[in-house]
């Protein structure tokens, strides 16, 4: 029987649909292995999104053909875009499969290599039945939108994933359930520009704020987390849905930088002072609510005074977590004709800045709930600790002694103290009641 494994560079988009691709193959005959594992095919799902993601994507093939030099490597994803669309060769790369026929790469493999298919025998996979991607996992990310056509002055997504496109709300549901039938008590919402969900992008279907309402009737489904939404798709809507507790109270909102003259340069359709606006009234809103977000340093125009105004945003914004991660050039951008004017290591002197930054308002925004019960969601347990795992509804993450039973269950954890970012608590019930509901942080009305 062929073997195939597979790896996943950058996004919870990317995620999803290698999740989707791995299902595919064994739905085929395939039989997965992990990818550090001899295998006959190498499946790369590649991010573009930065220099040092597309340097990855490289590596990593030529991590899959040190395990078996024979094997075929197929790569997909934004990388592999990238190459199409410039006409390029992409280094030791067997198949370039494009990201519009990402969920065809079992048929491309088998067309463009034959052999493969000798002896597979095909095997239908139940509703119920998770693929290998599944297993072992809590949260199940759901992707529900493709695309983007904003052009950020930096980013390469409208050059790799261009269609703006929503899934019909039928079978995003239908997935939704089978999910919940197979054990997963948390779905995530995933897209590319994720609130541009709507009919104008789909088949006439539900806007976003419909879709997650529609969800939230699925029998057995606890949580509803979003991935990552863009500030100007926050509305008032979704903000009530948030205090009623259909969704979590946690958003990941990319802030990118906060001095005005960059987010003008990067095309941010936003001023640093109403991205603080907007946190102020979400928090009025959710007052439970939890923040991350991504932050970029070495923009081009990014001058030191500049950074500073980004540094104190920052601080304003008392984000939980925050993604910082450096510019570098991407072709065909708007920005790649700037250059690369901040040298690298001032990006690095500045990346620490900001994460040092962002682990106090961290431990700040954490240590809020010192004292109160939280609700989460268990992993299973940490390996450095053997303590129990999870996360708590609004991304806090929470660490307490307990039965091994617990993991993929809801349970109830006083948070006793927090220490590198982490919760320490101890278990209070484990069903996700406390019978305290004056303090309990639920899904549910705030």
């Amino acid at each position: 029987m062929p073997r195939a494994a597979f790896t996943t560079l950058g996004c919870k988009v990317n995620q999803y649909e290698t999740q989707r691709i791995l299902e595919s193959f064994e739905d085929a005959g395939f039989s997965v292995v992990p990818f550090d594992s001899p295998a006959d095919v190498y499946v790369v799902n590649t991010c573009s999104v930065t220099a040092v993601a597309e340097s990855k994507s490289r590596y990593t093939v030529r991590r899959a053909l040190r395990s078996n030099p024979k094997a075929k490597v197929v790569v997909t994803g934004c990388a592999a875009q990238m190459a199409l669309n410039e006409r390029r060769a992409f280094p030791e790369a067997h198949l370039l499969v494009p990201n519009p026929e990402k969920m065809r790469t079992v048929e491309h493999v088998l067309r463009a290599f034959p052999g493969l298919g000798a002896g597979l025998r095909p095997r239908p996979r139940s509703a119920k039945t998770p693929g290998s991607a599944w297993k072992g996992r809590t949260r199940a990310t759901i992707k529900i939108q493709e695309g983007c056509n904003v052009f950020c002055s930096y980013c390469s997504i409208p050059f790799t994933r261009p269609h703006m496109v929503s899934r019909p709300a039928a079978e995003i549901l239908g997935e939704v359930d089978r999910l919940v039938q197979m054990g997963y008590k948390e779905v995530v919402l995933s897209g590319v520009l994720i609130g541009a969900y709507g009919p104008d992008t789909g088949s006439g279907g539900p806007h976003f704020e419909d879709l997650i309402e529609l969800m939230a009737d699925t029998p057995g489904l606890e949580r509803i987390r979003i991935s990552s939404i863009e500030m100007r798709h926050v509305t008032f809507r979704l903000m009530n849905l948030m205090a009623s507790g259909l969704v979590v109270p946690h958003l990941h909102l990319p802030l990118q930088s906060g001095s005005d003259g960059v987010l003008r340069d990067m095309n941010r359709p936003y001023t640093s002072r109403e991205f603080l606006d907007l946190l102020d009234l979400l928090r009025a809103v959710v007052p439970d609510l939890l923040v991350t977000t991504d932050v970029m340093v070495g923009f081009p125009t990014e001058t030191p005074e500049r950074f500073e105004e980004s540094l104190r945003t920052v601080e304003q914004a008392s984000f939980l977590k925050a993604h910082v991660f450096r510019f570098s050039p991407r072709p065909g951008t708007k920005a790649d004709v700037w250059g690369d004017a901040v040298a690298a290591e001032e990006k690095q002197r500045r990346s620490q800045l900001l994460m040092e930054v962002a682990g106090r308002t961290g431990e700040a925004e954490a240590a809020r709930f010192l004292g109160r019960s939280l609700r989460v969601l268990v992993e299973g347990k940490c390996p450095k600790t053997g303590l129990m795992a999870g996360l708590s509804d609004n991304y806090l993450e929470v660490r307490f002694a307990g039965p091994a039973e617990l993991a993929r269950r809801v349970c109830t954890v006083a948070a006793m103290e927090v220490r590198d970012g982490v919760v320490y608590g101890e278990l209070a019930t484990p069903g996700g009641s406390s019978g305290s509901s004056d303090d309990l942080i639920r899904v549910a009305a705030l």
